[in-house]
């Protein structure tokens, strides 16, 4: 495992998915969320200038949160959000190319995985851990057997769908964090509804650690 992956996860394992976030409210949304208690966040390369984005939360956080960026889909991509500052690359699917560019400039890897051999394509090409996604579709059954099968130093983050009312059962299965979206940010959300959202999944989690 990257050990900025492994220092943040220890700390607190949940990444926050900033879908949509201006770069007006990007460091305002960013400081509600780590007075929370949340480490980790990206921005999807979907939403508005995310570039900007990921360079002002980096230059602000950089030095006490794993900030970078999420719907990364190829070795170009990599470069501009490194470039800005990022150091965690997330992605939907498993593409070795990203995979690898990631692993070049040292970022945390972590492609988007729905079947074994997704996993251990990701793993071959040096992912530093995966995201098991859509969650909604991959039950904390399958997950189970995921885990059975992989070292337990891999890392398998749950994406999609995970609310504060089902995450505890994918805890269970031995998923080692969660990747939190709609469930915790939305453009347009207010920062009290954000903040509250925020330290109920940090109050969660928490409580599922103890």
């Amino acid at each position: 495992m990257h050990p900025l992956l492994q220092s943040y996860l220890e700390e607190m394992p949940l990444i926050a998915i900033l879908r949509g976030i201006t770069s007006a409210e990007a460091t305002d949304v960013v400081g509600v969320l780590y007075q929370a208690g949340f480490r980790i966040v990206e921005v999807p390369l979907n939403s508005p200038d995310p570039i900007r984005s990921i360079e002002q939360i980096a230059s602000t956080f950089g030095d006490r949160m794993l900030v970078g960026a999420g719907t990364v889909l190829d070795p170009a991509e990599v470069e501009a959000v490194c470039d800005a500052g990022g150091q965690i690359i997330v992605s939907p699917n498993t593409d070795p190319d990203v995979v690898r560019a990631s692993v070049a400039r040292d970022a945390v890897s972590l492609p988007g995985a729905a079947t074994p051999s997704e996993v251990f394509t990701a793993l071959k090409a040096g992912a530093h851990g995966v995201k098991a996604f859509p969650a909604e579709m991959l039950t904390p059954a399958v997950i189970k057997s995921w885990k059975s099968v992989l070292l337990a130093a891999v890392p398998v983050l749950a994406v999609g769908g995970i609310t504060t009312a089902n995450a505890q059962t994918y805890w269970q299965a031995g998923v080692n964090g969660f990747g939190l979206g709609g469930s915790l940010y939305k453009a347009g959300k207010s920062i009290d509804a954000i903040a509250h959202d925020a330290a109920q999944f940090v109050s969660l989690m928490q409580n599922l650690r103890t």
